[in-house]
């Protein structure tokens, strides 16, 4: 619940502390004295739209934070631990806004983005507002409505995530139809350039093994000489070449050694060499014998170099790239392959998925006209209380939609008879401005019993009301009060006093300045401003009477 409200330099509140209690909490005051300046701060502190004009006159910023107990609120303490942003079992909510127009958003003490504050803000409170009348003549206001009361979440999600899989399969088929002249088009194009490529069938690293043969046989003729050149220097000159020159050394070594045993090891070590010199004199002598200068290999892979080497060109790409594109446009071709047995077999699919959307659709409309059910029985006992004895409410859920939605086939409508003998219609063509009140209210009463969220604001949704009727309006928030905390901004006596406590509003000018204040009323205060409230500025002892009458019956 809500247990503290803070607003400084907010429109005309210079500074103002709220400490709030369980039950229900009235707040009254004079016409223009901004009884409703709390309820905008809060919404501010809740996420609302932050505007310059907001920052008391010469200040340099508003400030206001708001302090809720997380008592049995299991959705907000949860939200909390999964945000890294739970801190004991109170929640400090905290904006902030500069004269140029700036905003800030807090969690305790943690800073926030704007649609965090927004999220969790609607699990702490919820505000009922005095224009919710205009709210409920839209269809997709009161369809909201009846979830919210129904709270089947579950089949909402399951509804939206089916329609959204339907749409994005029969999206991918339309995509598929519209594009299938230009597919055709560009897989021509591509199975020319394939063709082109499949006829060369170039292998993986061909090129560049082309690329090595075609230099070795194009300088097959300086290899030979020059091999055979280093054959004869390491091993084969007939005057002197390297082996016999390392023999010749490696036998005075040995003399040596023999002489002196520290010379041991270098006989061995050029024995070594003289190994390493004969292995590679075999290599090259092999290699000799295997250089062929055949004239028709010359040919070929001329041939062949110059034919990828043009084929590169023409498509834009590196020789050595060329086995990689081709890849590439097998697997763009394949990727068109829009066949007749690929389309059907996508219709089947959207078919499918479709079927399965109509399912879930079918479970939302049964639980939504169940709960329609249920309402209609409530809401009709409601605005008896409230003077309308004679009329009837009733939700029509009507699931015969030829536009499908996340939210399913469903249209709802709230329809009302307030006579006797008098069809069944639309709110808003039989309601007149009263009548749309009381049913705004009995309807706000009845489904704020199923919010979740442990406080409930009431700004001034009792307006049209007078009478017998304000009375009963009253109690039936004293009533919700009972079980959660209740706010109502009133401008009704017999609302007022039915609440647990009343908070007063107040304006007064200071140098200059206008300023609203507000402060809790106690016992002999209330039933003052109950009398105020009744009789205007002729305040009797009748109209007190009737005040106290007012408080004691609450």
């Amino acid at each position: 619940m809500l247990a503290h409200l803070s607003v400084n330099n907010f429109a005309i509140v210079k500074s103002l502390q709220l400490e709030l209690s369980k039950g229900m909490t009235t707040i009254t005051g004079e016409t223009g004295a901004g009884k409703s300046i709390a309820i905008d701060a809060l919404g501010l502190c809740l996420g609302g739209r932050a505007e310059a004009g907001m920052v008391r006159q010469g200040e340099e910023k508003t400030e206001v934070s708001a302090a809720f107990l997380l008592d049995n609120n299991l959705h907000a303490t949860r939200w909390l631990e999964d945000n890294d942003l739970l801190d004991g079992s109170e929640c400090i909510l905290r904006r902030t806004i500069t004269k140029e127009g700036r905003s800030r958003a807090f969690v305790n003490g943690s800073p926030v983005p704007l649609s965090q504050l927004k999220t969790l803000g609607q699990l702490l409170i919820n505000i009922h507002g005095q224009h919710a009348h205009h709210q409920l003549m839209k269809s997709d206001h009161q369809m909201a409505m009846l979830d919210q009361y129904a709270g089947h979440l579950n089949l909402l999600k399951n509804t939206r995530n089916a329609y959204q899989a339907w749409r994005q399969a029969d999206n991918t088929l339309k995509q598929l139809k519209e594009n299938s002249q230009q597919n055709l088009a560009q897989k021509q194009l591509l199975e020319y350039q394939i063709k082109e490529l499949n006829e060369l069938s170039i292998g993986e690293n061909e090129f560049e093994e082309l690329e090595q043969e075609h230099k070795r046989l194009s300088n097959s003729g300086e290899l030979a000489s020059t091999c055979q050149q280093a054959i004869e220097l390491i091993y084969e000159g007939e005057e002197v070449n390297a082996l016999g020159i390392l023999q010749s050394a490696n036998h005075s070594l040995i003399q040596l050694a023999e002489l002196d045993e520290k010379l041991a090891e270098l006989p061995n070590m050029l024995a070594e060499a003289i190994i390493q010199i004969e292995e590679t004199n075999s290599e090259l002598r092999n290699y000799l014998d295997a250089i062929d200068v055949d004239p028709a290999r010359m040919a070929f892979v001329e041939e062949r170099f110059s034919k990828v080497m043009s084929i590169a060109r023409k498509h834009h790409v590196m020789p050595e790239e060329l086995y990689q594109h081709h890849q590439d446009l097998l697997a763009q071709i394949e990727a068109l392959d829009c066949s007749d047995e690929k389309l059907d077999a996508l219709a089947l699919e959207v078919e499918d998925k479709y079927q399965a959307f109509l399912v879930t659709a079918e479970k939302l409309h049964k639980s939504r006209s169940r709960y329609a059910k249920e309402l209609n029985k409530l809401i009709s006992q409601s605005m008896h209380e409230l003077s309308m004895e004679k009329a009837k409410f009733c939700i029509d859920v009507d699931n015969q939609n030829t536009h499908p939605s996340p939210l399913g086939l469903d249209s709802v409508t709230f329809l009302v008879s307030t006579n006797p003998g008098q069809p069944m219609q639309p709110i808003a063509k039989v309601a007149s401005g009263g009548e749309l009140s009381r049913i705004s209210l009995a309807i706000q009463v009845i489904t704020a019993q199923k919010v979740d969220t442990p406080s409930l604001i009431f700004d001034e949704v009792d307006v049209g009301i007078s009478g017998p009727t304000a009375a009963v309006v009253g109690k039936m928030l004293r009533t919700l009060g009972e079980s959660t905390q209740v706010l109502c901004v009133t401008h009704l006596p017999q609302v007022a006093g039915c609440g647990h406590q009343q908070l007063f509003v107040a304006k007064q000018t200071k140098a200059g300045k206008t300023e609203t204040q507000m402060h809790q009323l106690d016992d002999q205060q209330r039933v003052s401003e109950l009398a105020r409230l009744l009789g205007g500025s002729q305040i009797t002892d009748s109209t007190l009477a009737n005040a106290k009458e007012l408080l004691i019956a609450a």
